[in-house]
């Protein structure tokens, strides 16, 4: 399976699995976007990346740790 920027939640618990002792309240989006990246099923494109995209991300983060 391969993740775009589109697939937040799916980003999201593959962080968790990659970052357990992450707080996703405190992260930066520099380091987010970073993260997202390095994930091995992520295939997009960097430059489709936002800010708004970020914070759906991070929000799916935060959801699926409580």
């Amino acid at each position: 399976m391969s993740l775009k920027w589109t697939d937040s939640l799916d980003i999201a618990i593959a962080l968790i699995d990659a970052h357990p002792e992450v707080d996703p309240n405190a992260i930066r989006f520099t380091d987010l976007r970073e993260w997202v990246l390095a994930l091995d099923e992520f295939d997009d494109d960097p430059a489709h990346c936002g800010e708004r995209i970020l914070e759906a991300i991070q929000m799916a983060w935060i959801e699926e740790q409580d």
